[in-house]
């Protein structure tokens, strides 16, 4: 793509019998297909936040209550 071509971001919904036809569309016009993840795709594992939270697991950086009134008693919070 040219630096000064302005662009406009779309999200399509097509069928998947579609596909290939519109891929060839898309190829011919010089658009980009920017594919989307999927929530398949999405894995919390990888994600920083799960891994800081299981590295304080590992090194008892963690508070356990029986409840949530034990925690809110522990912690002086009146509901």
């Amino acid at each position: 793509m040219e630096a000064t071509m302005q662009q406009n971001l779309y999200t399509i919904s097509i069928p998947k019998i579609d596909t290939k036809r519109f891929r060839g569309i898309v190829k011919a016009m010089g658009w980009v297909i920017i594919p989307q993840p999927t929530e398949e795709s999405f894995d919390i594992t990888q994600t920083a936040g799960f891994k800081e939270a299981m590295d304080d697991v590992k090194h008892g950086r963690v508070t356990h209550y029986a409840s949530a009134k034990d925690m809110f008693e522990k912690l002086q919070i009146e509901v």
